[in-house]
């Protein structure tokens, strides 16, 4: 292998671990409160509207790195790709973790085994299947972290005409990604519709686990080091 290319895949590795520690943190709402954002929907009604702020979402990401892109400063292109594919993958992640509450279909386990399946389900562009666990990864481990460079690597690729300055704007940069998160959605969608739980069929919900965002923001008084709640969707 040479040396770019060795290069380039030790960059992809740094980015798939950043995705990995990214996700468990990143915040999805649950049906409750989903429900509660967008009172009187049904579940198509709210995924389409989660499908559509992710898609704006994921076209700013592009954009700014298109704008970047029209810089002549190439020497900075990997990092503001890099950038890029964290932003979107994240983008993606939260959606597709809150149309799986949508459609009645969460992932089972705690924060980190529903964020390995949800990880999962964005390298593969599918729904998850609850009824067969092991059709997907229960861990964050090996298996995981290759699929996800195989992910980005086919994302890196897609989007390479944004490494090239004064070829690829701000509008180019920005409808790329929001075509791939909408080729994305419809495929996430798809899946879950074949498995989608009636929400008068599903149990109540759990108890906020200890240290999630919900069992935090019931404690009285505001802990050291909170900041100003963002709503992440």
């Amino acid at each position: 292998m040479s040396a770019g290319g060795r290069g380039a895949r030790r960059g992809l590795t740094v980015v798939a671990d950043r995705i990995i520690d990214v996700a468990p943190r990143i915040p999805v709402r649950d049906l409750a409160t989903l429900r509660a954002q967008f009172p009187g929907l049904g579940p198509e009604q709210i995924a389409d509207r989660l499908v559509a702020g992710a898609i704006r979402s994921s076209g700013t990401v592009g954009a700014g790195v298109g704008a970047a892109a029209m810089l002549p400063t190439p020497p900075t292109m990997p990092a503001e790709l890099a950038a890029e594919i964290v932003g979107v993958a994240s983008v993606e992640f939260k959606l597709i973790a809150e149309l799986h509450e949508v459609y009645g279909v969460r992932a089972p386990g705690g924060p980190s085994g529903r964020a390995s399946a949800y990880l999962s389900a964005w390298t593969e562009e599918r729904g998850i299947d609850v009824t067969k666990p092991t059709s997907f990864n229960g861990a964050l481990g090996g298996q995981m972290r290759r699929q996800l460079r195989q992910q980005i690597l086919k994302r890196t690729v897609r989007n390479f005409p944004t490494l090239i300055p004064f070829m690829v704007g701000a509008a180019a940069g920005a409808l790329m990604n929001r075509r791939e998160t909408r080729k994305l959605a419809e495929k996430v969608r798809k899946d879950l519709r074949r498995r989608q739980v009636p929400w008068d069929s599903l149990p109540a919900a759990p108890e906020p686990e200890l240290g999630s965002p919900k069992e935090l923001q019931q404690r009285p008084g505001p802990l050291p080091g909170d900041g100003p709640s963002r709503d992440g969707g």
